[in-house]
């Protein structure tokens, strides 16, 4: 006897999982708190929290150093208080009052190496400026041997300032000096070899090294303004008649304008603070007509050894600097609202 299997009940359906709230519709989603998310600052205060490290060693390395100067520029400190100089007795102004009184010897040296370093700034920061626009146009078209040309250009500001201004300090040197040789043997432009590393013909020595080691960085940075100009502004100008000065004066000078605001003020502030150039082309006494303001504090400070009167010629010049610096950037804005 044949048996039938026995037919099998279908089993109960498993109910499903009610779903989560986030999966329902219009429920809010579930908030897990973690401790990360706690610590986590606001995304307002991270900027400042990772310009911190920044600030404080500005403040170590710059503002610090400063305040110290200022410091001791209330002071007598000679050399008696070397070791200590906090023990040094206060002066007040009286350092200050030494420095700007121009009827006495001090500030009659002051004022001198103060019209000094002007003019020096004047002439190294114009012909800069003038000899670097001059390359960045001559070079900002194309031809064979251009980036040859300009990695020429730029060797004066790569090299090692003490390197290149030693180099130029032999070629000064009146016996046996190639600036010399050139000039009275043979070219024949000067009936005696000059003094160039003393007496007048220093200042023309110590301007000619400054421009030399200054105009490739002008010529480098009008070389990337230049890089923001329109091609198409030349064409069009050249196409309407105008010639090439006519598109420097109309179209290169008016659209390199903010990168000479940034330009000039920068070589200003270089030049004007510039010590190492004269230091190592003169030695550590640079004659009259060379004496600039900084070489004048480092010889009131390391060489007659009074540090107050030096820390406060220092703390003039570093008050000189921010005011015109302040009256430039009110003068150029000014005049930038007003185009």
């Amino acid at each position: 006897m044949t048996r039938t299997p026995a037919a099998r009940t279908p089993a109960a359906p498993v109910p499903a999982a009610p779903a989560p709230a986030a999966a329902r519709p219009g429920a809010p989603a579930p908030r897990t708190p973690t401790r990360l998310g706690r610590l986590r600052p606001p995304r307002t205060a991270l900027p400042y929290l990772l310009l911190l490290p920044a600030l404080v060693l500005e403040l170590v390395v710059h503002l610090l150093p400063m305040v110290v100067g200022a410091t001791m520029s209330l002071k007598r400190l000679t050399q008696f208080f070397i070791r200590d100089w906090s023990a040094a007795p206060w002066a007040g102004l009286a350092n200050y009052r030494t420095a700007v009184d121009f009827h006495a010897p001090v500030g009659r040296a002051l004022l001198h190496s103060f019209w000094v370093t002007c003019a020096f700034t004047v002439l190294t920061v114009g012909l800069s400026w003038l000899i670097g626009t001059a390359a960045a146009v001559l070079t900002q078209g194309s031809f064979r041997g251009r980036g040859l040309l300009r990695a020429v250009f730029l060797l004066p500001y790569a090299l090692p300032v003490y390197a290149a201004v030693i180099t130029w300090s032999f070629m000064f040197q009146r016996d046996t000096g190639l600036i010399n040789h050139v000039l009275h043997d043979q070219l024949h432009l000067v009936d005696d070899k000059p003094f160039w590393l003393i007496g007048d013909n220093s200042f023309t020595a110590l301007v000619t090294v400054s421009v030399w080691r200054s105009w490739p960085f002008a010529f480098l940075t009008l070389t990337a303004g230049l890089q923001n100009i329109p091609r198409e502004l030349y064409e069009a100008a050249a196409l309407d008649g105008a010639g090439i000065w006519q598109q420097i004066r109309r179209i290169t000078l008016p659209s390199l304008r903010p990168v000479n605001l940034v330009l000039v003020l920068v070589l200003f502030l270089w030049t004007f603070n510039d010590f190492n150039t004269p230091y190592v082309l003169f030695g550590r006494s640079a004659p009259e007509a060379a004496d600039l303001v900084s070489v004048h504090i480092y010889q009131s400070s390391f060489v007659t050894w009074n540090f107050g009167a030096g820390s406060a010629m220092s703390v003039l010049l570093l008050l000189f600097l921010l005011l015109v610096t302040s009256g430039y950037l009110l003068l150029t804005s000014r005049r930038k609202d007003a185009a």
